[in-house]
């Protein structure tokens, strides 16, 4: 099997490129990156026993034709995913979110390949306090630039599947949260903990303490793309995958339990008008997928982490 993974060196991706060679240990695992957010220390010791071929490539203007010949799966994970910095970005965002993805996709349904699209749960804007996929389009109020480019590539999927037979699965990703190479600190769970650790004040969207928010943990999130290529899950469907569902509030308490003086500052931003909702996960659960992971054991391992690395350089 060929598996293809763009945006590889991401933080979803540095870590799955490492579990790839066990999860299918016959693969060849090409990854593709652009080296936009510079992670080269993603490919620093990469498993012996994986059999990999790296392209420095962009999906947005690369010759996606040759790069995907042989390509059995592709796993899309390219994509500018600040929410919040996405605002200032809009033609970027645009660009590589949404016309990067349709490039791919119409080469996947060309060259036959199947594709794994990682959309997000921020494409629910609603106000109803739990959504699931059956959350009509015009109840699909999405907050910011990299949400509405989101729910335009998920559409688009849908269309390339009518007109070439494209392949494919949207799975509508929480708010990622775990350690990899390659991870950033840009949003919640991470940057809060990063904050803490560094003793600096816990930034919050002033609207947003008791508010719920989908979240998943890292190592469900590749189990889940694990999943859906052993169980050829490409039949068009969207699912939500999201291991917990938290507030801002009961994440700062469980950090405040491992750093007692971690400290909220409340802050404006464009996206303060969602209230409170919870993203249901029951329809992937419905085929056989377990969520394993806990935000408590992911939230100390972190800690631990990062106040050993801080400790040393203090």
């Amino acid at each position: 099997m060929h598996i293809l993974v763009t945006g590889a060196l991401g933080h979803i991706g540095s870590r799955l490129i490492r579990e790839l060679p066990d999860l299918f240990p016959l693969a060849h695992i090409h990854m593709v990156d652009n080296f936009l957010t510079q992670r080269y220390c993603s490919l620093f010791n990469l498993p012996s026993h994986g059999n990999y071929t790296f392209t420095e490539a962009d999906i947005t203007s690369c010759d996606l034709e040759s790069l995907l010949t042989g390509i059995d799966v592709v796993i899309h994970l390219a994509a500018i995913t600040d929410a919040t910095s996405s605002f200032a970005r809009k033609d970027e965002v645009e660009q590589i979110n949404y016309t990067g993805t349709a490039r791919l996709a119409t080469a996947c349904a060309t060259n036959g390949c199947r594709l794994i699209f990682l959309s997000s749960t921020s494409v629910y804007g609603t106000q109803a306090e739990v959504v699931d996929e059956s959350c009509p389009l015009d109840e699909l109020l999405p907050q910011s630039p990299y949400a509405e480019s989101k729910i335009k590539a998920e559409l688009m999927l849908q269309e390339e599947a009518a007109r070439q037979g494209l392949k494919f699965i949207i799975l509508r990703f929480g708010t990622i949260f775990g350690i990899s190479p390659g991870m950033r600190f840009h949003t919640a769970v991470n940057k809060f903990i990063w904050q803490a650790c560094m003793q600096l004040p816990i930034t919050v969207w002033r609207t947003a303490m008791d508010q719920k928010r989908p979240y998943l943990d890292l190592h469900d999130a590749i189990r889940a793309l694990s999943f859906v290529i052993s169980n050829q899950l490409f039949h068009g469907e969207t699912y939500n995958v999201v291991t917990t569902n938290s507030s801002v509030r009961e994440i700062v308490t469980i950090i405040n339990h491992h750093i007692p003086d971690t400290r909220v500052s409340f802050v404006d931003v464009q996206i303060m008008n969602q209230l409170s909702y919870v993203v249901d996960n029951s329809k992937f659960r419905t085929l056989g997928f377990e969520f394993t992971g806990d935000i408590h054991e992911s939230i100390s391992e972190s800690i631990g982490i990062l106040k050993a690395a801080h400790s040393r350089i203090m």
